[in-house]
């Protein structure tokens, strides 16, 4: 499993995101991250659109050293709203974006 800095995979998120604005009328985006059970790690994007706010992210592993590892390549979304249950198993950002904007 190759493993990458936290640093590097934030810096690929943060590259990645500026097409979405426009595409999907997005008012926020910023990074999400969030230390899970055991050696788990999520690391992903914070949006706003609306008024709603989803956590959009993918699931690492995190090595003794710190570096991270993907898990698998299937993108989770929480919604803020607790009433909402959490939507899992999307290829790709398009495609959460069309099903929560």
């Amino acid at each position: 499993m190759d493993y990458l800095s936290r640093e590097q995979i934030m810096n690929e998120l943060q590259q990645s995101f500026q097409p979405y604005f426009n595409m999907y009328g997005i008012e926020h985006i910023g990074i999400f991250e969030e230390e899970g059970q055991d050696d788990c790690y999520y690391l992903g994007y914070t949006t706003r659109k609306d008024g709603e706010t989803h956590h959009i992210h993918l699931p690492f592993q995190k090595n003794n050293d710190g570096g991270l590892a993907p898990i698998n390549s299937k993108w989770t979304v929480e919604s803020d709203n607790p009433l909402e249950k959490d939507l899992k198993g999307f290829e790709d950002l398009d495609h959460v974006f069309r099903a929560i904007c």
